[in-house]
């Protein structure tokens, strides 16, 4: 996206719901912007909200963490759904984001844990109730969404709170019927 300012364009890098929520052109739009220094080139990082940037300098803090892979992370899952994902230790939905694999999701999760402890991100938005589904079974839902082409986004919102003790076929169609509702 390029921004102008003062009659200069600048490149911003942003997730993908900040460009579709943002109203570029309509309107006078404010970002908060991470500006990355890297030996041979400079990277401007634009955010609609404060919180949202804090987190992605958490989120790119963390080893083995760029900027890019960053803004995938944030683009795949926004703030509060990576908050919930880290909080139940979900490697399985972690590694839905495009370029992490299950030791980057692991290791990611154990260094984002004690990241949001230090910056008290993420106590508020501890698990509400316990869930009695199996990571397997949650597993093999959401790779059946996925191989039907559904986002990794859509993919998260309806597996996080399916029911206890369900076999994993009624999980899937209970999955399905969550995602037609929405559509």
């Amino acid at each position: 996206m390029i921004i102008e300012v003062n009659g200069v364009g600048y490149r911003l890098q942003v997730t993908t719901s900040t460009y579709e929520t943002s109203n570029i052109g309509q309107s006078e739009t404010q970002f908060y912007i991470h500006h990355h220094f890297r030996e041979n080139e400079q990277t401007l990082y634009g955010f609609l909200s404060r919180f949202e940037c804090k987190f992605f300098e958490a989120l790119i803090s963390a080893h083995k963490v760029g900027p890019a892979l960053g803004l995938s992370i944030l683009s795949t899952y926004g703030p509060d759904q990576l908050i919930d994902i880290v909080n139940s230790q979900d490697i399985d939905a972690l590694c839905l984001v495009p370029g992490v694999g299950k030791t980057t999701a692991s290791r990611l999760l154990i260094d984002l844990e004690t990241k949001f402890k230090k910056l008290s991100i993420g106590s508020e938005h501890l698990p509400s109730k316990a869930n009695g589904t199996t990571n397997a079974d949650i597993k093999d839902v959401r790779d059946a969404l996925s191989g039907l082409g559904y986002g990794s986004e859509e993919i998260y919102a309806v597996t996080k709170d399916l029911p206890s003790e369900t076999e994993t076929s009624e999980l899937i169609k209970l999955a399905l019927q969550k995602l037609a509702k929405n559509s």
